[in-house]
């Protein structure tokens, strides 16, 4: 099949979303596919720049700026996004492509009206990868008052984008039900988080001439936003500092990573390091005992975020702490690939960690059963079949 592929986000960006849409559009080659990658181009002189990577065109849009601005600035920047892409693919050498099907991924919540631009002029299904359910995040969260104007028009659009799809992927079968009542004439299915084939780059961190050499070490390998919570990490720390054989390594990446260092500053077992490449995280993995998934307690929604993958897929056991009746309690602990809290309470956290650390000494299977899971659930080219025979049985109804 022909396929638009639609993100905001693309190497050699390092977010979890662009590693996964590379991974993506690389599982999509290889059965066949000819995929055109569509991304907005913040800063981008001409109105489109065209490569190649991975196999597939990389079409980059001239689109205003939406990051690190006010958030009535990003509201009207978002808004304005896909027309300005529709606008610069007309002048592109892409105006006339035709294309079989559409493929988007969400967020961002903005993309409905070129999805909805596309679909038309071809003809064609398209498939919405639903990864947050936004606004109601970051409802939950008080980041945005359920009741205002803004999350009510924040709604609207997630809506409308839900309408501009055939097929709904969400990444949790408890999301399923969150949905209900708003997706239209789309028929929504889990779809789960994915990652392409691990790298083998060294990483640059100096472990062993860091306080950390030597430690049995907990990894943080991703985002430091509102919406990880990962307070509770450092108070974990603190109530483990007298153990001289564990250590805390955080890749300091997001809206929080420099409140969290102050509040980490004199902590003798804890470590901040710069982000490093996706490529380099496989290495980093073999270096430490288990990863860290941690999400705000106040989340209603289902994640199973995209570094539970790259522990799983690299056999690092998680030490996890979620919102309660989060779908990741019950999948780490009948995988039996860790510990997990529902309460971002460090003297709940604390017990679990050290069990953790007692069952990665003992058991023999752990790091196998990790590879496992992984193998068996979030490989890019299960997600890359998904996505297209669903595509199929919507162009044939």
């Amino acid at each position: 099949m022909r396929l638009a592929l639609i993100a905001d986000c693309y190497p050699p960006l390092r977010s979890s979303g662009a590693v996964q849409i590379r991974d993506l559009t690389r599982a999509l080659v290889a059965e066949g596919h000819q995929v055109t990658v569509l991304l907005p181009a913040t800063g981008q002189k001409m109105p489109w720049y065209q490569e190649e990577s991975d196999g597939a065109v990389i079409l980059r849009l001239r689109a205003p700026r939406t990051k690190d601005i006010s958030h009535l600035r990003r509201l009207l920047a978002e808004s304005a996004m896909p027309w300005a892409m529709a606008r610069n693919l007309a002048r592109s050498p892409f105006a006339g492509a035709a294309f079989d099907a559409v493929i988007w991924y969400s967020p961002s919540i903005f993309f409905g009206p070129l999805v909805r631009r596309l679909k038309k002029r071809n003809g064609c299904p398209a498939y919405l990868i639903l990864r947050d359910i936004f606004p109601d995040w970051a409802a939950d969260l008080g980041i945005l008052p359920r009741k205002g104007p803004a999350f009510r028009l924040l709604r609207g659009v997630a809506r409308a984008q839900y309408r501009a799809a055939d097929i709904i992927g969400v990444q949790s079968p408890g999301n399923l039900a969150l949905l209900r009542g708003q997706t239209g004439r789309a028929r929504a299915e889990v779809l789960q988080n994915w990652l392409g084939a691990a790298a083998s780059a060294p990483h640059p961190v100096a472990l062993q001439q860091s306080p950390l050499a030597g430690r049995k070490i907990f990894l943080y390998a991703g985002n430091m936003g509102i919406a990880q919570g990962l307070d509770v990490v450092i108070d974990l720390a603190r109530a483990m500092e007298a153990r001289r054989d564990v250590g805390f390594l955080f890749l300091d990446r997001g809206s929080e990573a420099d409140r969290l260092r102050g509040r980490a500053g004199g902590l003798s077992n804890v470590l901040f390091h710069d982000e490093i490449a996706p490529d380099e995280i496989p290495a980093l993995c073999a270096d430490c005992a288990a990863g860290l998934v941690i999400l705000d307690p106040r989340h209603q929604s289902h994640n199973i975020p995209g570094k539970f993958l790259t522990y799983m897929q690299n056999g690092l056991p998680v030490l996890a702490c979620v919102n309660p009746g989060n779908d990741l309690t019950g999948l780490i602990r009948q995988a039996g690939v860790g510990v997990v809290a529902e309460r971002s309470d460090p003297a709940e956290l604390h017990p679990l960690a050290e069990a953790l650390l007692v069952q990665i000494s003992e058991d023999r299977g752990l790091s196998a059963r990790c590879r496992d899971l992984f193998a068996r659930n979030y490989k890019a080219s299960l997600t890359a079949s998904q996505i297209t025979e669903a595509l199929r049985a919507a162009a044939d109804l």
